[in-house]
Parts: structure tokens; sequence; C-alpha cells
């Protein structure tokens, strides 16, 4: 999972790596808001660039990002929220399912916690979305639902998974009166429902394998199936998608909006999301009490350096200004608007993702600690 994860966020880039965040808008008027304060925003950059760097480099860092800000047809199309990456060989934008505070900045390595927020998969969760024709699948999370692009050449419909193959009528027999030799036999076609029924059963296991190989298994989210309720004992018992959750929707998604279907999947999820959380905490308490947990930034600090955390436990929104030697595990105080400066708990997160740790982000009321941190060792 973690592998999939940090394949999402944007990679090594030499500095100034630029990271923009903002809420954005789906609908209008609302989101005619949206590139004035992208643009504000730029401002920001511009005025912490040009502490450090020439008029022209900042000139030719931030043209993409004013490019974008007079692209219509984007900003007609925005979800909840906006990560805008750069840097002196790549540009990314990433449209987010969450609204995320707004944040300019400029430093040695991107700002990526606000992704790691939306990427953890704590209150993340998939729906499938079946019928006897076709599938769909949404993912999402507590504030937004999506669909997902079907992948090139992962069929969706029974028609391009079975194709020729579909059942040819099955002959059957049946006696018609009595002759010489014993019953008078007729072969005949057997019913429309047991071809139907075949179709049905190797459409539902083909869905299952790709949900299973491209998306479960990639993401490590729990998947809640939502189909009418006649269909939900045959895919059941094809399944064999170890993220399948017991509990189901036993509606079709096109008989919702997708805000509807979001809700009824949340009451779902949600017990489950609380639940990781306190397993989250309950997990430090015991490694703190065995001696290998802390919530001292530089102990984390140096212990993330050597590959010695397993799990951490970042407070989401919080920012801690400063750097972090990626080697030593030695930290520094800063202000953010300075180029050189990022964010130490950012630094942290992203320090245990490379090394094969895993990070999960987590609301203030729910942290075990007051430091914004806590990690789990290995050793």
């Amino acid at each position: 999972m973690w592998e999939h994860i940090v394949a999402m966020l944007p990679g090594r880039a030499e500095p100034p790596c630029l990271s923009l965040y903002q809420p954005t808008h789906r609908r209008h008027p609302d989101n005619l808001q949206d590139p004035i304060r992208f643009r504000n925003l730029l401002k920001e950059l511009e005025v912490s660039l040009k502490r450090k760097y020439a008029p022209d480099e900042v000139r030719r860092l931030m043209q993409p990002f004013w490019v974008l800000a007079e692209n219509r047809d984007f900003w007609n199309h925005t979800r909840d929220g906006l990560a805008v990456f750069g840097a002196p060989d790549g540009f990314r934008v990433n449209r987010l399912q969450r609204p995320v505070p707004e944040l300019a900045l400029a430093a040695d390595s991107f700002h990526i916690k606000p992704l790691l927020r939306l990427v953890q998969s704590a209150d993340r969760y998939q729906v499938l979305g079946l019928n006897r024709r076709e599938w769909k699948l949404f993912e999402g999370n507590r504030d937004a639902l999506d669909e997902v692009d079907p992948l090139p050449g992962v069929p969706r419909t029974l028609v391009a998974t079975l194709g020729e193959e579909k059942s040819e009528p099955h002959l059957t027999v049946a006696s018609y009166g009595q002759g010489a030799a014993g019953p008078a036999m007729h072969h005949g076609h057997g019913s429309r429902k047991d071809e139907v029924d075949v179709d049905a059963e190797r459409f539902f296991r083909a869905a299952d394998q790709a949900v299973l190989e491209h998306h479960s298994k990639p993401s490590d989210l729990p998947l809640l199936l939502a189909a009418l309720p006649e269909h939900h004992h045959l895919f059941r018992r094809v399944s064999r998608n170890p993220y399948l959750l017991e509990e189901a929707l036993e509606i079709h998604p096109d008989d919702l909006s997708l805000d509807a279907l979001r809700e009824r999947a949340w009451k779902v999820i949600e017990a489950r999301y609380r639940a990781r959380l306190a397993d989250h905490c309950s997990e430090f308490q015991r490694a703190q009490a065995q001696g290998r947990g802390t919530t001292d930034l530089a102990e984390v600090a140096r212990a993330a350096a050597a590959g010695r955390v397993a799990t951490l436990l970042l407070e989401a929104d919080r920012h801690e200004p400063g750097r972090i030697d990626t080697v030593s595990g030695e930290i520094a105080a800063g202000q953010l608007a300075h180029p050189e400066i990022d964010d130490r708990l950012d630094d942290l997160g992203e320090m245990v993702l490379r090394r094969n740790g895993r990070v999960v982000v987590i609301e203030p009321a729910a942290m075990p600690s007051r430091t914004g941190l806590a990690a789990i060792y290995r050793y």
C-alpha cells in the first residue's frame, strides 16, 4: 500500500520546490472566486522566491502557474481542493476530493502532508456499483465521492468482458410420447434465465478479479458493494476479494446522486474509521509503554533518518516551521516564508514513507500527543 501512496505523491526534484494548496468549488457561482484566490497565492510564492532567486528565474518557475491561472476550462471543472507542485524540471496539478487549507510554500522539497491526509486509508473507501450488464467503481472519503475512470484494457461491461464467449442456448432433453424403443426424445433449448445466470456468474467473477487486481490490492481500501438485493448473493459467492466488506448497500448507484451515495456509504464506513483511529492510538500507547514509541520531535527525526520508524502519526493541519537533515536527522527552526524552510512534520512524513514506513495523518482531537506527532519504532 505505501509504495502505492509514494507513487501518488510528487517525486523528488531540484529546489526550489513550489507547493500550493487551496480549497476549490465544484459548482457555479462559488467557483468564480477560485482563480482569484489562486492568483493571490501565486503572489505569495513570488514574494518568497524573490528573497533568494533572480527575477528571470522567478519568472521561469512561476510561468506554468500563471498559465494555469488563465485556463478557464480548468477552473470550470475543479473538485473540492487543489494541490499544485512546480520545480525547475516539472509541474504537476492534482484535483482533490477534500478542501485543504490555503498554503503557498517554496522549499527544498515538496510539502506533502495535506496530500498524505487524502491518501492515507483511515477514512478512504471504494464502492462497487454492480448489475448484470456493467460495473462501476467509486472512491471517496467522508467529504466526497467520485467515479474512478476506467483503466485501459480492463472491460467493465458484460459484452466487452465475455464478447463472443457469451453462453449459447443450452440444449435440453424432454419426453414426448412413447415409442417402440422407449420414450420419444426431443432436443430443445434451455430457458433464457439459465443462460443469463451463467453469463452473470462469469461476468461477476471477471469483475471481482479486475477490481481486486487493479484497485483493491494497490489501494488497500475497504470495498463496499452497492447493488440490487438479487445480485448480492451471486457476487459474494464468486468473489475472492478480501477487501469486500460484509456490510453493503442494497441499491444500485445509478438510482442515487453522488452525494446521496456518499452519505449512505459513509454511514457504513464511519464506524470502521473511528475504530481504526482508536487502534492506531492504542498501538502507540502499547509501544510507548515498551520503550518503542515517543512523541519527541528530535528523537523521532533521528530514528526516521535511521529507518527505525515503523508508523508515524501526524496531527492534521499542524505546522512546525523548520528543516530536517534527511541523512542525520538533525533539525533546525525557521519561518515558512523563507525559500529554504519547510515544515518539519512534513519532512518527517516523507522520510518515513521513503523508508517503507507507514504514515497516518489524524484529526487533532484523536491524536495521542500534544507535540503533533507520535512514532512507533520497529525496534
